[in-house]
């Protein structure tokens, strides 16, 4: 399941547009656009704009590609096919999943590019806090797995791709600002507290189980 997503991906324009807008948008807003988040015009040897934009961006980048995830299947009929593999409905789900995951974390690995110009411009030439960036990059990674399992489980609710898109952007984004933020900011600070790394891990788990539990009350209808 996982490795036949991840090619439904990079076989359609839904992969290459998604991974292309997100860097576009950062890109431009680090080095273009004036404000807050350019560097240029910071005059300091940091990419904290990088890890500031990058959860609002998630917000609609996670739940654009989860969106689909479920929704094609029950339109087209094929759900019923798939439920009559000898599959678990665990494996279908975690496929899914980490399949829609690899693909953030594809987009991200471009993101170094900016870590490694800061660093080549600032003065003396590598005067950039590494410790810093690693925690803020691992906290992207951690923030952009649970928007994804929040994602994929609002995949569930409806077979509109739209109407899930919605809910789940929405869910993204009351929950990244009651229960998800500090934490986010806790390791981005560059120190791994073991609560932060729990939470998000959890909060992950529960979304999939979730899920799972959807999905059964949908096949019982």
């Amino acid at each position: 399941m996982y490795f036949k997503e991840l090619r439904y991906y990079f076989s359609t324009p839904i992969a290459y547009i998604v991974i292309g807008l997100y860097l576009l948008a950062i890109s431009l807003f680090l080095w273009v656009i004036p404000g807050q988040w350019n560097i240029i015009e910071s005059g300091y040897a940091q990419v904290d704009g990088l890890f500031q934009l990058s959860p609002w961006l998630f917000m609609f980048l996670c739940p654009a590609l989860t969106m689909r995830l479920f929704s094609e299947e029950r339109q087209s009929g094929m759900w019923d096919l798939i439920c009559t593999k000898p599959i678990s409905l665990g494996r279908i789900v975690t496929g899914k999943y980490l399949a829609a995951w690899t693909l953030v974390l594809i987009g991200l690995l471009p993101c170094f590019v900016h870590y490694f110009v800061v660093s080549y411009m600032a003065e003396p030439m590598g005067n950039l806090d590494s410790g810093a960036f690693l925690g803020s990059f691992i906290g992207l990674i951690l923030l952009s797995g649970t928007f994804m399992a929040i994602g994929l489980l609002c995949a569930t609710f409806s077979k509109s791709q739209i109407v899930c898109f919605i809910i789940a952007a929405l869910a993204c984004f009351i929950l990244y600002w009651v229960l998800l933020q500090d934490h986010y900011t806790s390791i981005s600070r560059g120190v791994l507290d073991l609560r932060d790394l729990v939470f998000f891990i959890t909060v992950s788990i529960v979304c999939l189980l979730a899920t799972m539990g959807s999905i059964h009350f949908i096949t019982r209808k």
